[in-house]
């Protein structure tokens, strides 16, 4: 009777703990996809590379600090985004099963957690970084939520003025290192902002309806002539961004190995904006969305490997 005894025991702590897991797991699980973690992921892994390619002796500790807050900062501003876009994310089939929309989180308690994570990087940057690397923080802050947000129902320029609080993680990576800020420095922003377009051009294309049912003035968007100007956007936005790429090696003084690969990896990145821009298909969209997902970080790959060496 004793060891029947035990194991109905062990075998009730058992299916406590599996509830209590599970119960955990639905309780946090709302509050991670706030955070938006592919694009938080991403926000980070540019702030690394920026900091890594700062012209400075390699500090583990700086570049950990730098990763770390750049990352608190995004995942609180994708949460804030989410908590004032609530009633538009509702109305989109690619949104509407967002924590939010779905009832999975009150817009209570996103806000208190996107203003606490939000605060929290910004402290952790400010104390453990530097004052510059704080302020470009802010403003990426106060731009993306207050004026792109906003924006994005009132002007199709919403995208253009996106891009500058999108790419400045790179910005932040290379002050939260050097304190400073150098040409250098500006032209891997430029890279960053231009990689923007054809990005996310690709995902207005293939949610176009979802946005117009939204009522979000995005480009591209069911109207004809907007649509038809979509495609020259990409085709410009995407020479300039392999053009950038070559700069990079005269400023930075990269080697003729990142010069070889950053055309090759640009001429394949074209061909997939070209074809895009002349099938004007879905499926071109999609090829596109997936190529630039590939490009920025191998470009990344190719200049920290050059630097290496």
């Amino acid at each position: 009777m004793s060891a029947n005894n035990d194991i109905l025991t062990s075998s009730a702590v058992c299916t406590a703990e599996t509830h209590l897991w599970k119960s955990l797991t639905r309780s946090i699980r709302p509050f991670l996809v706030l955070a938006k973690p592919e694009i938080t992921l991403m926000v980070m892994i540019s702030g690394g590379v920026g900091s890594l390619l700062a012209p400075t002796p390699f500090r583990s500790i700086v570049l950990v600090r730098s990763v770390l807050g750049i990352g608190l900062l995004a995942a609180g501003v994708s949460a804030l985004n989410q908590y004032f876009e609530r009633e538009l994310d509702s109305r989109m089939r690619r949104t509407a099963r967002r924590p939010l929309p779905a009832g999975e989180l009150l817009p209570g308690q996103a806000l208190v957690f996107g203003v606490a994570v939000s605060l929290c990087g910004m402290l952790y940057i400010f104390l453990l970084l530097n004052a510059l690397t704080a302020l470009l923080g802010l403003l990426t802050l106060v731009v993306y939520l207050f004026v792109y947000t906003p924006l994005k129902r009132k002007s199709r320029l919403c995208t253009f003025v996106g891009a500058f609080p999108g790419a400045a993680p790179i910005l932040m990576g290379w002050s939260a290192t050097t304190n400073s800020l150098n040409l250098e420095a500006w032209i891997l922003y430029g890279i960053l902002f231009l990689w923007q377009f054809p990005h996310f051009y690709a995902i207005g294309w293939l949610y176009r309806e979802d946005y117009a049912r939204a009522g979000m003035l995005m480009l591209p968007s069911l109207n004809e002539n907007h649509a038809g100007a979509t495609f020259p956007l990409i085709m410009l936005s995407t020479q300039l961004l392999i053009i950038a790429s070559f700069l990079f090696t005269f400023f930075s003084h990269n080697g003729t190995a990142y010069l070889v690969s950053a055309v090759i990896l640009g001429m394949c990145f074209f061909h997939f904006a070209y074809q895009l821009s002349l099938s004007r298909s879905k499926l071109a969209a999609k090829r596109l969305l997936h190529a630039s997902v590939i490009y920025l970080p191998l470009l990344y790959l190719l200049m920290l490997i050059d630097r290496i060496n």
